[in-house]
């Protein structure tokens, strides 16, 4: 049996950007990727707001495989790709034994948005759907045979 590549998804705490992403990279590739998340800072949380705006996208985060956790887990684990998804863990990832891909597609933190109630959760709908559609067409390559 072919192991699956594992993609770890790594952005500072590990509430919100990075979250989104591996709920949206194990709906469209958990057949043929393991998806994971982590932080170099974890908040030790998920943001309350990027749960609800996942919910809606048809992504439940409130499963216990989706917590705020630490990049350190990951060390000993089969990581082939990882993803930064904000500068600070870009500039401070490090190197997974077995990697052989890196990328870092940057998307603006939503747990900083101010305003109102209505403007800050239009700002994690934002990013959400910037998310969607990076890491969707992502996997849309996985499955046409590109590498992970």
């Amino acid at each position: 049996m072919k192991t699956k590549p594992g993609i770890l998804i790594l952005c500072t705490g590990n509430s919100c950007r990075s979250q989104m992403a591996e709920g949206f990279l194990r709906a469209a590739a958990g057949d043929i990727v393991d998806a994971y998340s982590a932080g170099s800072k974890p908040a030790g949380h998920i943001h309350p707001l990027a749960m609800q705006v996942m919910r809606e996208a048809g992504v439940e985060l409130s499963s216990p495989q989706y917590r705020s956790k630490s990049w350190n887990e990951f060390l000993d684990k089969s990581i082939t790709t990882i993803i930064t998804v904000c500068g600070a863990a870009d500039g401070a990832c490090p190197c997974f034994p077995g990697q052989m891909h890196r990328h870092h597609w940057q998307f603006d933190d939503p747990a900083h948005a101010t305003g109102s109630e209505a403007e800050i959760l239009a700002e994690f709908r934002r990013v959400r759907d910037q998310i969607q559609l990076v890491f969707n067409a992502y996997a849309a390559g996985l499955r046409e045979g590109q590498y992970a």
